[in-house]
């Protein structure tokens, strides 16, 4: 049965901590009813969000029917639970509505919101508990499956949008592809997947290994990547990502206008073409992959021009296909793909 989902985002609409809201309602709005913020109450997701429709967003939970799910669509620094969510989670608890989270603060643990689901009898669903405690062992992967991983130059520049679109392409185009989930927002649209940032580290490239193992069936996949190389916070889970899928290849995303590290904003990100040689660096004593192309995140632009010049200047620089999966549409980084599984016809089993 379908969730009927109300996407909390109380405050945060207008943020970047916004992003776990506006991808369910660009790929799942036909599960959501209802967005609740107070600042934004009267408006649609269409004009809040820029995506979502007509979806009303509303101020309270009175003003919601047939709802059976709220939704935390925010991801927060360190995962932790803003203390401001706090009464609306207990208020639609007491409403007899499930509680879907991917935060890293685990509601269930939460003693006050535990005994209140408990007592009234409603589900919380911490999509990021996991019990992963499998290592990596490299066998009886099947190298006909084409493997592409999405990575970035930072955190939170696109890699799930990218994976998700890359393989819906691929599917329109008419081959077999799957996408991968390796985060919680990722796990809520596709409903499966493993929360690779919340795994125990030694398990890390097993839980990658696993995700791999349960989708070589297909085709191709496109893995989500997770955080970056050259992000001090969390670089240890994209290694660990990155040498548990063994990617053939992967596809590099940015965002435009960036140059700051994300949250740390007393960092520069280091030259894009030392970051493409570091992941290849990385992959490469176990399984050698390469980029194939660029996936740039122009939201945040609004010069057409500005874009145009910066996408010709990165394919120059870099010989690579470089589009906005949104604005231009992924079909260079399909054929890029296409292209990569010709090299690699006629592979057989990675033991």
């Amino acid at each position: 049965m379908q969730r009927r989902l109300v996407i909390l985002t109380q405050g945060f609409a207008r943020s970047l901590k916004a992003k776990t809201a506006v991808s369910l309602l660009r790929y799942r709005p036909d599960q959501i009813v209802a967005v609740l913020d107070h600042q934004e109450a009267g408006g649609t997701a269409q004009e809040v969000f820029g995506v979502g429709g007509d979806i009303p967003v509303v101020g309270s939970l009175d003003q919601v029917t047939g709802a059976d799910t709220l939704l935390i669509g925010i991801a927060t620094p360190g995962g932790v639970l803003p203390n401001e969510l706090r009464s609306t989670i207990l208020g639609a608890i007491r409403g007899g509505l499930n509680i879907e989270s991917g935060l890293h603060a685990f509601l269930c643990d939460d003693p006050e919101i535990a005994h209140a689901a408990y007592e009234a009898g409603v589900t919380l669903n911490d999509v990021r508990k996991n019990d992963e405690r499998d290592v990596a062992n490299r066998k009886d992967i099947n190298d006909t499956c084409l493997r592409i991983q999405t990575v970035g130059n930072d955190c939170s520049v696109g890699k799930m949008v990218v994976a998700i679109e890359l393989a819906e392409a691929l599917n329109k185009a008419g081959r077999d592809a799957a996408f991968v989930a390796t985060g919680q927002t990722g796990i809520m649209i596709e409903g499966s997947g493993i929360p690779i940032d919340c795994v125990v580290a030694d398990f890390i490239n097993g839980a990658a290994e696993k995700l791999v193992l349960q989708n070589q069936h297909h085709d191709f996949m496109v893995i989500e990547g997770q955080a970056s190389l050259v992000q001090p916070r969390y670089s240890a889970v994209t290694l660990g990502l990155l040498h548990g899928c063994v990617p053939h290849g992967l596809v590099m995303c940015l965002e435009m206008g960036r140059t700051e590290v994300y949250g740390m904003e007393h960092l520069t990100i280091p030259p894009l073409k030392d970051i493409i040689a570091l992941y290849e660096q990385a992959a490469d004593p176990r399984f050698p992959s390469k980029v194939i192309g660029i996936a740039m995140n122009t939201k945040y632009i609004t010069d057409t021009a500005l874009i145009k010049d910066e996408r010709q200047r990165l394919r120059d620089e870099l010989g690579l296909p470089v589009c906005d999966v949104i604005r231009h549409g992924p079909d260079e980084l399909v054929r890029a793909v296409d292209d990569l599984h010709h090299e690699h016809s006629g592979g057989g089993v990675l033991k």
